[in-house]
């Protein structure tokens, strides 16, 4: 069977592909999103830094228990057999990103606010368009395209190595 070489390999691969995209997501979306709904100013953001690591945490979970297995369910129902990897791609990262937008800006709006309330939901399609555009465009220009390209280098590291050694 094919392996794609710009997509993790192993549970550790897979690890390292999810800390590179969460750790690059977190810290810029949350400030770009910050920085739109109550302006960019210093104080805005060393405000976004202090929520930093409360949200990696809650997108990594997410991410693992929620939006992951359920566009694992949903994508063999839209992804066809002749679809190359760069439709899988935008397909998988166009439903990740429209789950956990959904959830983030619920979720992103109580721990900024250190309180949950029915604000979120008051202001959600505004919010949401806004937050899920910021979010898709970072992820698909940023964030995946980064993961992916050390993948890459990762895996033809160790195709050298495996060479080395045959020789």
């Amino acid at each position: 069977m094919y392996r794609e070489n710009r997509l993790p390999q192993s549970p550790k691969e897979s690890l390292i592909f999810m800390l590179i995209i969460s750790i690059i997501s977190v810290n810029t979306i949350a400030p770009i999103i910050t920085g739109l709904q109550f302006g960019f100013s210093m104080k805005n953001y060393l405000e976004t830094l202090k929520v930093i690591p409360i949200m990696w945490i809650i997108v990594i979970l997410l991410v693992s228990f929620v939006a992951g297995p359920l566009v694992g369910r949903v994508m063999p129902k839209f992804v066809g057999q002749t679809d190359g990897f760069n439709a899988r791609i935008l397909l998988n990262t166009l439903l990740n990103v429209t789950v956990l937008s959904i959830l983030l800006t619920i979720i992103g709006t109580w721990v900024g606010t250190k309180q949950i309330s029915l604000e979120p939901f008051q202001h959600f399609f505004y919010s949401w368009f806004r937050n899920f555009g910021v979010a898709f465009w970072i992820e698909l220009v940023i964030a995946q395209p980064i993961a992916r390209f050390v993948m890459k280098k990762l895996h033809s590291k160790q195709a050298r190595k495996v060479k080395a050694v045959n020789l």
